[in-house]
């Protein structure tokens, strides 16, 4: 192997081996990471009504794979880290699809409900600067 070709391999083996070291994210972050990217999408003033619905039905469905597995994720049991005990506390906010079917709730109205706002709160408000 010529020297121009190890030079050229060099970065792509690094590259390699950092981002397995990176990409090491359990079922709880993944979730975590996915419900985020579905409150951006219901709050996001930048989308069309139907871009939201596609977008909150794409998410819908990794959403529920997501928190079964989650739910049936043996390493979570026993572990005391605080973002577990917060994901598990926090039930309808963790597992918004699930706690979203069972309440017979819109996602968007659920998530509101848990976060503490209400219609008559939104109904109220006033665009404006601070």
């Amino acid at each position: 192997m010529t020297i121009a070709k190890t030079i050229r391999l060099v970065p792509l083996a690094a590259t390699i081996v950092l981002s397995a070291g990176i990409a090491n994210a359990g079922t709880l972050e993944n979730l975590e990471r996915e419900r985020a990217i579905l409150v951006e999408t219901l709050l996001s003033p930048a989308l069309t009504a139907e871009e939201r619905q596609d977008k909150v039905a794409t998410s819908k469905m990794r959403l529920v794979d997501l928190e079964r597995m989650v739910l049936r994720d043996e390493s979570l049991k026993g572990q005391n880290r605080s973002i577990i005990r917060k994901a598990f506390e926090n039930y309808d906010l963790t597992f918004l699809v699930h706690a979203s079917v069972e309440k017979k709730a819109s996602l968007m109205d659920l998530w509101l409900d848990q976060v503490g706002i209400s219609t008559h709160s939104l109904m109220n408000a006033r665009v404006g600067r601070r």
